[in-house]
C-alpha cells in the first residue's frame, strides 16, 4: 500500500507516522522543503499540489490520497485531480466546510440541540475570542475585562470572522469517528491538557471520564457525525461542566496528537483505518478493544538549562523531525535532536499497562532528561488564569 500525504506540517507527521505503523509506505508532498514530516517519511516530492498539471506525476502509482493541510486551494485541486483518476481521497468536501468554520458549526449544534458554551453577550465576560475560520488553537485569545475587548473589537463592532463564547475551565476530552453512509463507529476519549494559548501540551488514555459521560459524549458525537452525514473521519472537542459535556468544536479532518496516544492505548491505527475504509478493504470500523493500556503523549522543549511542557506549537519551527526509540525511557519520541545538540524539541510517547504506570514512566523521562542536560528550572504551562487578567 502507497499513500500520498498531503501536508508535512503536524497533521503530515502523525499521518506519516501511522501510515508506516500499518506497514504502507508513505510519500509525502509540500511545496515547502524541510517540513517537519520530512524527516520521516519514506520518500519525499517537492511540489506545489494547486498546479494541476504536476499532479499525475506527483501522485502517479499510489493507492490513496490522505490530506494532511487546511489549504483550501490545494483540497479543491486534490478533489478534482482524485475525481478525475478515480484514486480514493481520504476527503470529505461537505463535512470539512462544516466543521472549518465554527459560526456554521455552533449553527449546527444549535439546531440538534446539543450543548455548548453561551454566546456573547448573553455570557458576560471572561470571554474566549477564536478566529470562525481558524483551527486548533491559533490565535485563541481569553479576555476578561471590557477594556480588553474594546481594544480588540474597536468601537464594539465584532465580525463575523469571530466566535466569542463564555469561558469554562473545566476538563476538555476528545474523541474521533470514523466511517461513511450512517455507518460510524466511535474509537477512544482522551483527556486532553492546555498549555497557556491554549495550545493541547498533553493527551493521556485511557480516560478518567465517567461512563455515563463518555457513553453521552459517544453519542453526542454519533449524533453530529450523522447530521453531517460524515465521509470518513472527525473529532469532537468537549469541556466538562459538572455533569454536563459542552461542545468545543468538531474537526472533519484527520486531527493531531489523539490518534498517537489512541494508538498507544489501544492498537487502533486511524490512518490505517480510514484507508481501508476509502479503498475499499473494510466496510466498518473496528470498536476499541478491551482493556485499555495507559498512552502519554507530551510536548517538551529543551533549551539552556530550561525545560518546558507546552502546546503543538513547539513542534512546528524544529524543521525535519525523525523518529528516536527508548528515547530517555520513553517508548519514542518524534524529535529533531542531534547528538551534541543543547536545543531541541520531542513529543514523548509513553506507554505501559495502565494511566498511572505510564505517567510514572512519564515522570522518570522528565528526571533523566532533566538530568542529562543539566535542567535547572522546569516550566509546565497552564491555561491563564482568569484572575490574571493576562491577554496572551
Amino acid at each position: 500500500m502507497r499513500v500520498a500525504i498531503i501536508g508535512g506540517g503536524l497533521q503530515g507527521v502523525e499521518a506519516v507516522y501511522l501510515a508506516q505503523k500499518a506497514g504502507w509506505d508513505a510519500t509525502l508532498i509540500d511545496r515547502r522543503p524541510g517540513t517537519p514530516a520530512s524527516g520521516l517519511c519514506d520518500d519525499f516530492v517537492q511540489c506545489d499540489v494547486t498546479a494541476a498539471a504536476r499532479l499525475d506525476t506527483a501522485l502517479a502509482d499510489v493507492d490513496l490520497v490522505l490530506p494532511a493541510l487546511e489549504d483550501r486551494d490545494a483540497l479543491k485541486s486534490l478533489t478534482r485531480w482524485a475525481r478525475d483518476t478515480g484514486t480514493p481521497f481520504a476527503f470529505d468536501a461537505h463535512a470539512y466546510a462544516v466543521s472549518s468554520s465554527k459560526a456554521a458549526s455552533n449553527r449546527l449544534f444549535e439546531g440538534l440541540r446539543l450543548p455548548m458554551p453561551l454566546p456573547w453577550p448573553a455570557c458576560g465576560l471572561p470571554v474566549v475570542v477564536k478566529p470562525s475560520g481558524g483551527s486548533g488553537s491559533r490565535q485563541v485569545r481569553l479576555l476578561t475585562e471590557t477594556a480588553q475587548l474594546q481594544t480588540f473589537f474597536p468601537g464594539g463592532r465584532i465580525s463575523e470572522q469571530w466566535v466569542l463564547q463564555e469561558y469554562l475551565p473545566g476538563p476538555v476530552h476528545s474523541l474521533e469517528v470514523i466511517g461513511f453512509k450512517n455507518q460510524y463507529q466511535a474509537l477512544q476519549v482522551t483527556d486532553l491538557a492546555m498549555d497557556a494559548v491554549f495550545d493541547c501540551k498533553r493527551v493521556l488514555a485511557p480516560s478518567q471520564l465517567p461512563a455515563d459521560l463518555a457513553a453521552a459524549l459517544e453519542r453526542m458525537a454519533l449524533t453530529v457525525a450523522g447530521a453531517i452525514d460524515l465521509t470518513g473521519i472527525m473529532d469532537i472537542e468537549v469541556v466538562r461542566c459538572g455533569n454536563t459535556l459542552k461542545i468545543l468544536e468538531i474537526d472533519a479532518r484527520l486531527p493531531s496528537q489523539t490518534p498517537l496516544t489512541v494508538f498507544g492505548s489501544s492498537g487502533l491505527n486511524m490512518v490505517e483505518i480510514l484507508g481501508d475504509l476509502f479503498c475499499g478493504r473494510r466496510k466498518a470500523c473496528p470498536p476499541p478493544p478491551a482493556p485499555l493500556r495507559g498512552a502519554v503523549l507530551e510536548h517538551v522543549r529543551v533549551s539552556a538549562g530550561l525545560l518546558e511542557i507546552g502546546g503543538e506549537h513547539f513542534m512546528a519551527t524544529g524543521g525535519p523531525l525523525h523518529r528516536e526509540r527508548d528515547f530517555f525511557g520513553a517508548d519514542e519520541a518524534i524529535t529533531n535532536r542531534k547528538p551534541g545538540q543543547a536545543d531541541w524539541v520531542a513529543a514523548l510517547i509513553i506507554n505501559a499497562d495502565d494511566l498511572a504506570a505510564a505517567w510514572r514512566k512519564r515522570n522518570r523521562v522528565i528526571e533523566r532528561i532533566m538530568r542529562r542536560y543539566s535542567v535547572r528550572q522546569y516550566l509546565d504551562f497552564e491555561p491563564v488564569s482568569v484572575a490574571s487578567n493576562r491577554l496572551n
